[in-house]
């Protein structure tokens, strides 16, 4: 790998194991201290405290466990749901492939972020629906992304072949499609992994998603927006926790984009 890229997948790693061992660290995101309200970093606490005297960096590592898992969850449902229905729908053609197009180009008429929250309003607050609604805006990328792949594969000589030989049109599609459409799948995963992150900080910020006494970055940002004047290490902590695991995300991305693309692999 670039060294270029290996600081982001450092990075990333590190808030994937933090996230992973936050139960058992010794932490206490939601132990209230009065003696340190809103105390500035030193050097027993890197990150200071909140306006309720809990640790921000405990804080910041349990919130980024909710965002992973949040992303993950989101991104694992959109993928799977995104990508069959895509693919069936190029696959079967016709009145199918219509009204997939149309469905789609409804939901890309509305901001995606947007869209969300409207749904997480409907739905009520709590982590559960900002799930469901973040899954129900993403998963359009991935059908577009899917359809598009599989009309221009589905007419190859191999899968005509297999076609012929009388293979089940599910096997052909699962075999003989699937695979091949899997790379820009995969790099299409990456950056909706990220937008999802900052989604449901957005929701969370609105509070629409994890509910107190929870950690959520979003949340850690909208209780610091508040104290900005006199303790803006409140809002800058989150908010460069997002920048970090956002950025270093996208870079992985574009990392994967040009390992997987095709044209680059035959010019070397």
């Amino acid at each position: 790998m670039n060294k270029i890229y290996s600081l982001p997948l450092l990075i990333l790693v590190a808030w994937s194991v933090l996230a992973l061992l936050g139960p058992v660290l010794p932490l206490h995101p939601d132990q209230i201290s009065l003696e340190k309200i809103l105390l500035t970093p030193n050097w027993a606490q890197w990150l200071g405290h909140d306006d309720l005297g809990r640790s921000i960096s405990a804080r910041l590592i349990m919130g980024a466990r909710t965002s992973l898992s949040v992303a993950i969850v989101v991104v694992s449902i959109s993928l799977i749901i995104g990508t069959f229905v895509g693919m069936m729908g190029a696959w079967l053609g016709g009145f199918w492939d219509k009204t997939l197009v149309m469905v789609v180009d409804l939901f890309i008429a509305f901001p995606g972020i947007l869209l969300a929250i409207a749904l997480a309003g409907l739905l009520g607050p709590g982590i559960m629906n900002a799930v469901i609604a973040l899954s129900i805006v993403s998963w359009v990328g991935f059908a577009r992304l899917a359809r598009v792949q599989t009309l221009s594969i589905k007419n190859r000589d191999h899968v005509s072949a297999a076609y012929a030989l009388g293979t089940p049109r599910f096997i052909i599609a699962l075999k003989h499609i699937l695979p091949l459409i899997m790379a820009p799948i995969i790099i299409e995963a990456t950056f909706a992994f990220a937008g999802v992150v900052i989604a449901e900080a957005g929701l969370s910020f609105l509070g629409l998603g994890v509910q107190p006494p929870s950690a959520s970055w979003g949340s850690m940002i909208r209780d610091g927006t508040r104290y900005m004047l006199v303790a803006p290490h409140m809002v800058l902590a989150p908010g460069f926790a997002i920048l970090s695991l956002v950025l270093c995300i996208n870079l992985l991305g574009d990392y994967l984009r040009d390992k997987m693309d095709i044209r680059e692999i035959t010019k070397d």
